[in-house]
Parts: structure tokens; sequence; C-alpha cells
């Protein structure tokens, strides 16, 4: 064999057993990371048991992304299945077998949902809890008195495969968890009138912010899998969405739909389980606070 080749070769099989090498201990290393322990302090709010209250939470639950990941019965079901390996089906959080919040007390909703953080004080890995963060009190605690009223339905608790390099950049922050993410020191939102209002979109809008950046910019999605497209950008500025949406009515009927006004399908990563579930009144807010938004480079999250 030509000594050129046989170097080469010898070379890259080296580089390989680095990679190899490296891969294995960002691996652990991100294990590890998703052992720690996040110290919040929390208090407990206020569960409703009325009627108006359960139907605020049903709805919340229908368009807040909850139905996307844990299903309408609350028992979980698979939001990731990457043919390059990651695998995710969340847990099941109805009062069924295999519930992971059966014991939960009052407090720990609140530390899960608003910040990211198990009651053992691990950090929830992939629920986006940042897009939850600044439910207001009121309607956390809707949201929490619905699904503890669910229907019993047999699950588990969260099933993940993650790769080594997802990982590895978790590891090395460039992928963080909602525990990392959310200013833990914040007060609760305050209340928000209802009334179509760009302010009113700005509260609907926190739950764009796992995929499209807290700064709605829109970007490549840390830690999706590889085949994802790139979040829109949902501000005025380059690369803008909104330029597909002449009106309220266009944008609204994409929630419905899934397809633009000519046509052409959004991506389904979209949730849009939740969003054609999205009342107009909120849908209007959305498109009346996207519009004025300044404007951000595309990817700038």
């Amino acid at each position: 064999m030509n000594k050129w080749i046989k170097r080469s070769l010898i070379a890259v099989a080296g580089l390989a057993t680095l990679g190899a090498a490296g891969l294995s201990l960002g691996a652990y290393l991100g294990d590890r990371k998703a052992t720690r322990h996040v110290d919040v302090a929390v208090r407990a709010v206020a569960i409703p048991a009325d009627a108006a209250g359960l139907e605020r939470g049903r709805y919340l639950f229908a368009t807040r992304g909850c139905v996307d990941c844990h299903g309408a019965d609350g028992a979980g079901h698979a939001f990731i299945d990457d043919k390059g390996g990651f695998y995710a089906k969340a847990p099941n959080i109805s009062t069924g077998d295999g519930s992971v919040v059966a014991a939960y007390r009052p407090e720990d909703w609140v530390r899960t949902i608003r910040h990211g953080v198990k009651p053992d004080g691990r950090p929830a890995f992939i629920m986006p809890s940042e897009d939850y963060n600044r439910l207001t009190d009121t309607d956390l605690g809707a949201l929490v008195a619905y699904v503890k009223q669910l229907p019993p339905a047999r699950g588990e608790g969260l099933v993940a495969r993650v790769p080594a390099l997802v990982k590895t950049l978790y590891a090395a922050g460039v992928i963080r968890d909602a525990a990392e993410k959310i200013d833990h020191a914040l007060p609760p939102a305050a209340p928000v009138p209802e009334d179509g209002s760009p302010a009113h979109g700005a509260y609907v809008a926190n739950m764009c912010q796992g995929c499209h950046g807290p700064h709605l910019s829109g970007g490549k999605i840390p830690g999706g899998p590889p085949d994802w497209p790139a979040a829109a950008n949902l501000t005025p500025g380059e690369g803008s969405a909104l330029g597909r949406y002449e009106n309220a009515d266009q944008f609204i009927a994409m929630l419905h739909t899934g397809k633009r006004p000519d046509g052409s399908p959004v991506s389904s990563v979209m949730p849009f389980t939740s969003l054609r579930e999205l009342s107009d009144n909120d849908a209007k807010a959305l498109y009346a606070h996207l519009k004025q938004l300044a404007p951000v480079a595309f990817g700038n999250r």
C-alpha cells in the first residue's frame, strides 16, 4: 500500500477514535448535567374547582402545546421520532397507571410547569417550561385544575433516547434546558385584558418561545432533530414570515389549516393540534403583537 495512503488512513482512524471518545465523554457529561440539582423557591397557586376555572384550564391545555406532547388524554405520546435516533415520548400526566404527577404537591406543579424543575430538583430536560413561565397565577392554577381532573389513562414516565451529539452540545451549553433559560427571580406575570391588543398578544406569544426563541426571530431549533426545518422569523425583520399574511384573517386561516395563503403547507413541526384550537380573539391579538415588534434579524434567537 502506498505509504501516503496508509498514513492518511491511520490518521483518519485516529481522528475517528478521538471523535468517538469525545462524544462518549460529552454524552456522560450531558447525562450528569441532566441530574444536577436546581434550587428554586416556589409557592403554590390557588387551584380552582368551579366550572369557569376548569373551562379556562381546558382551553389552555388545548391551545398552549400540552396536547401536542401529552395527548388530549394526558397519557403522553411520541413527539420526536427521528430517523437519526432521537426519540421522545412525553410522560403520563393523567390520573391513571404510570402517572408521573400522582404524588405532586401544589408547589410541585408550579416548580415543574413554571420553572422547568422536577419535584426532586432535577431539570425537566425536554419540557419547554419557558413557554409557560409567564402564565399568570390564575391561568397556571386553571391549567393544573384541568390536568388533575383528567380521566385515568395508562402510560409511563418520559421515554427518551437522545443522541450522543445532542448530549454533548447540552453539556457544552450550546443546548440549554428550560431551567437554564428562565429567570427564576421574575415575579408571576400580571393579568392582561383579553382585548385583542398587542399587550394581549404578547401574553399569548409566550407559547412560541420554545421554537422561535425569546426574541421570536427563529432559526435552527437548538436540540431539535437535524431534519427539522429552522423556525421562522416572527418579527418584521430579515426573513420574516409575516410578509405572507396581509391581515389577521389570513394569519388565523394558517393556524387553522396549516397552510399559507398561497396554499403551500407550513412545516408539520408547528404544533397545529394546539394552534387550530386558538380562539380568534387570541389569534388576532397574537398577530397584532407580532406586527408591531421591532425587526430582529433571522436566527438571533
